[in-house]
C-alpha cells in the first residue's frame, strides 16, 4: 500500500506536469484520510483552479486557511485565484499576505508590482519590484532558506544554511537567515553572536542592526538594545521607525517617560497610527496609568477598527469593561472573510473576556474556543512530547547526580525564583515579596532556559540535556551560577535578593540546585480547573503554547505536578509550596512564611502589596493593584457544561 509521501509525491508530480483532474483526484485521496492535510488542500486548490472549477479551489484554499494561517503559499494561490475571476483588489491583498508570511515569493511580489502599477501606485510598485530584485539577486540557496524557515521547515532550513555558511563564512545575510532560524529555536545566544558578527562586517546595514537590536532585548541586555536603537534614531531623528523603535527599548530599561515622548513625537507626524497608539497605550498601563492606557487603545480602534491587538489590550486589562457598541462592532469585524490572522486571534478572545464579563457564558466560551483553535493550529506544540522531556527530568536528576555535586556551584543567595504555572498567582506573590525593602522584584527571566537550550547541544533533533548534568565539572557549574548573576544584574535596584518570575523555570529546578544552591524557590500553584481555565482564556505573547487547548493544559499541569512531585522527593525542603487559595484565606500567615523561607524580617508594607509603585509587565498588572480579591476563584464553574476535555486531562491531579 501507498505511504502518504508515495501518495503526495504522485499528486505533485501530476500538476507539475499538468495533469490537473489526475492532481486533484490523488489530492482528494489524501483529504480522505485526513480532512486537515495542509499539502494536500494546497495540490487540491492549485489543481481545480487550472480545472477553473473556482469555486471549489476557494473552497479548499479556505479550509488550508484555517489549517495553516500562515502558509505563505496559500495566500499566492489566493491571490492567483483572485486574478482568475477578475477581482483585482482581493489578488493584491492575497499576494500582499503570501509576501508578509514568506517574503521569498517571487511571483506574489511580480504580481504585487504589476497591480500596484495599474493601480497608479507607483512608490508601492517600486518597492515590490525592488523586493523582487531583491530575491533574484539572493543564492539559490539562501531562496531555499527563507521558503524553509517561514514554512516551518526550521531544522531544513537551518542544515542548508550551515551548509552554504561553510562555503561563504561571510555572507552577511546568510549569518542573519541563521540567526532567525536560532531564534525561533530559542538559542538567542548563537543568533546574538551571528548578528553582532554580521554587524561587524556591514556596519551600515540597517536590517542587520534592526535584527540585531531585537535579539539583544530578546535576550533581556536591554541596555546594549537601547544602545542600538538611539544609534539608529541619531542615524535618521526624525524617523518613525527609528523612533518607535528607540521608545519600545526605552520602555524595556524602565525609563517610561522617554518612551511616552517618543510616542507622542511619531504620533506628531502619523497621528492614527494604530501601532504607535496601541504601543502608548502599553506604556501608560504597565505604569498603572489605566484611563489614559484605555483613551490610547480606544484611539488606535477608531484609526483603525480591525486593530485586534487593541481591543485585546482593553479586554487585557482584565478590569475593563465593554460597551454595548464596542461588542458589536467587533463582531463585525470577525465576520470578515479578509480580517488578518493575528487581528482574527486578538478578537476572539477579546470577546471572549467581553461576553464573559456580561453573563453570556456559551457565547463566551465559543470565542474562547476559537482563538485557541486558531493559535493551536499555528504552534507546533506536542502534549506527547513535554511529557517526555519532564519525563527527561526525573530520569536524570535523582538523588545520586545531586550527592555527587553536592558543595559546588555558586554560592550567592541572592536569587528567589517563584516558578509554576502561569495564571497560578505568581504575579501577586512577585508583587507582595517585592514591596520589602530588600527584595527587587524584576522579570520574567530567560536565563535559566537559555542555559537550558545552550546544554541541549547542537545536533537537531538529539538532546544531551538534562542527560549531560551528570557530566559537569564542579567550576562549570560555578561558572554557570556566576554568569546567571552577572547577566540579571541589569534588572536589579541594588537590594540583597531578586525575583526571577518566569513559571516554566520548574522545569529546571535540578539545573537551578546545581548552579546556585542557596537559591530560594517558590512553587505558586492554583487548584487546578482555576488556573488551567486562566491560562486557556489568557492569550501569552509567547512560550506558552500549552494553553491553546483544554486537553493540552490539563496535561501540562498534570505533568507540572507530577515534576514537583519528584523534585520534593529529590531535594526535600528545597522548594517552598504556595497555594493560590491560602494567600487568599489568610495573606499575613503566608507572608510571614515566605519571608522566613528567605530569611528576611516581616515588613508592613508587603500586605500593602497593591501600594507598591512599581512596572508590572503581566497579564495581572491590574489586578495586582488592588487589594487582595477573589474575583478569579472558581471563575471556571459558569463554563462547565463545555470543559470535559481538561477533567479527564486533570482527573489524577483532584
Amino acid at each position: 500500500m501507498a505511504t502518504r509521501e508515495d501518495q503526495l509525491k504522485a499528486a505533485q508530480s501530476a500538476l507539475q506536469s499538468g495533469d490537473f483532474d489526475r492532481g486533484l483526484t490523488a489530492a482528494k485521496v489524501l483529504l480522505s484520510g485526513n480532512p486537515d492535510d495542509g499539502e494536500a488542500l494546497y495540490i487540491a486548490a492549485v489543481a481545480a483552479r487550472y480545472l477553473n472549477q473556482f469555486d471549489i479551489a476557494l473552497e479548499y484554499l479556505s479550509r488550508l486557511h484555517r489549517v495553516m494561517p500562515e502558509y505563505g503559499r496559500a495566500w499566492q494561490e489566493e491571490g492567483h485565484l483572485a486574478l482568475a475571476v477578475g477581482d483585482k483588489s482581493k489578488a493584491l491583498e492575497g499576494f500582499s499576505r503570501a509576501t508578509r508570511f514568506n517574503p521569498a515569493l517571487g511571483a506574489s511580489w511580480r504580481e504585487q508590482a504589476k497591480l500596484l502599477a495599474e493601480m497608479g501606485r507607483t512608490a508601492e510598485a517600486q518597492a515590490a519590484t525592488a523586493q523582487l530584485d531583491r530575491i533574484a539577486q539572493l543564492p539559490r540557496e539562501l531562496l531555499a532558506v527563507t521558503n524553509n524557515l517561514h514554512e516551518g521547515r526550521l531544522l531544513r532550513a537551518e542544515e542548508i544554511c550551515r551548509h552554504f555558511l561553510r562555503n561563504n563564512p561571510k555572507n552577511v545575510e546568510g549569518m542573519r537567515l541563521l540567526a532567525k532560524i536560532g531564534i525561533e529555536l530559542g538559542i538567542l545566544d548563537d543568533a546574538e553572536f551571528l548578528l553582532e558578527s554580521a554587524v561587524a562586517f556591514e556596519p551600515e546595514n540597517i536590517q542587520l542592526l534592526l535584527d540585531y537590536t531585537d535579539v539583544l532585548r530578546r535576550r533581556q541586555k536591554f541596555d546594549e538594545a537601547r544602545d542600538q536603537a538611539k544609534a539608529l534614531n541619531q542615524r535618521e531623528p526624525g524617523n518613525p521607525m527609528f523612533q518607535s523603535r528607540l521608545a519600545i527599548e526605552s520602555m524595556q530599561t524602565g525609563d517610561y517617560q522617554l518612551a511616552l515622548k517618543l510616542f507622542d513625537s511619531v504620533l506628531e507626524k502619523l497621528p492614527r497610527d494604530p501601532a504607535t497608539l496601541t504601543s502608548k497605550g502599553h506604556a501608560l498601563k504597565t505604569l498603572g496609568q489605566s484611563s489614559e492606557a484605555i483613551e490610547s487603545y480606544r484611539a488606535a480602534i477608531a484609526a483603525k477598527p480591525d486593530h485586534g491587538d487593541a481591543h485585546y489590550a482593553l479586554a487585557n486589562l482584565k478590569t475593563y469593561r465593554f460597551e454595548d457598541a464596542e461588542i458589536y462592532a467587533m463582531r463585525t469585524q470577525t465576520e470578515r472573510a479578509d480580517l488578518a490572522f493575528m487581528d482574527r486571534v486578538h478578537l476572539s478572545f477579546a470577546l471572549g473576556k467581553a461576553l464573559e464579563d456580561r453573563g453570556d457564558y456559551e457565547a463566551s466560551f465559543k470565542h474562547y474556543d476559537e482563538g485557541n483553535a486558531l493559535k493551536r493550529a499555528q504552534t507546533r506544540y506536542s502534549a506527547d512530547a513535554m511529557t517526555r522531556e519532564l519525563a527527561a527530568q526525573k530520569e536524570a536528576c535523582t538523588v545520586d547526580l545531586f550527592d555527587k555535586h553536592a558543595g559546588s556551584g555558586h554560592q550567592a543567595t541572592d536569587p528567589i525564583f517563584i516558578l509554576g504555572l502561569p495564571r497560578a498567582g505568581s504575579t501577586l506573590l512577585e508583587q507582595i515579596l517585592a514591596s520589602h525593602s530588600q527584595i527587587d522584584g524584576t522579570l520574567e527571566l530567560p536565563n535559566i532556559l537559555a542555559l537550558a537550550h545552550r546544554l541541549r547541544g547542537k545536533r537537531a533533533g538529539q538532546s544531551r540535556y538534562p542527560k549531560i548534568l551528570h557530566e559537569l565539572t564542579a567550576d562549570q557549574l560555578a561558572k554557570f551560577g556566576e554568569q546567571f548573576i552577572a547577566d540579571t544584574q541589569i534588572h536589579r535596584q541594588g537590594a540583597p535578593f531578586f525575583i526571577d518570575k518566569m513559571p516554566n523555570n520548574f522545569r529546571h529546578i535540578g539545573l537551578i540546585h546545581l548552579t546556585l544552591p542557596n537559591a530560594k524557590i517558590i512553587d505558586a500553584r492554583r487548584a487546578p480547573m482555576d488556573c488551567c481555565f486562566s491560562g486557556f482564556k489568557q492569550l501569552f505573547a509567547e512560550g506558552q503554547e500549552f494553553t491553546y487547548g483544554l486537553h493540552e493544559v490539563g496535561r501540562y499541569y498534570a505533568d507540572y505536578v507530577d515534576l514537583m512531585d519528584h523534585w520534593d522527593a529529590v531535594l526535600p525542603g528545597k522548594v517552598l509550596r504556595v497555594q493560590h487559595e491560602d494567600v487568599l484565606d489568610d495573606l499575613e500567615g503566608q507572608t510571614r512564611r515566605m519571608l522566613e523561607f528567605i530569611g528576611v524580617p516581616f515588613e508592613q508594607a508587603c500586605l500593602d502589596f497593591h501600594k507598591t509603585e512599581r512596572a508590572v509587565r503581566t497579564a495581572s498588572s491590574e489586578q495586582v493593584r488592588q487589594p487582595i480579591n477573589r474575583k478569579g476563584q472558581d471563575a471556571w464553574k459558569p463554563f462547565e457544561p463545555w470543559l470535559d476535555p481538561l477533567k479527564q486531562a486533570l482527573a489524577d491531579t483532584f
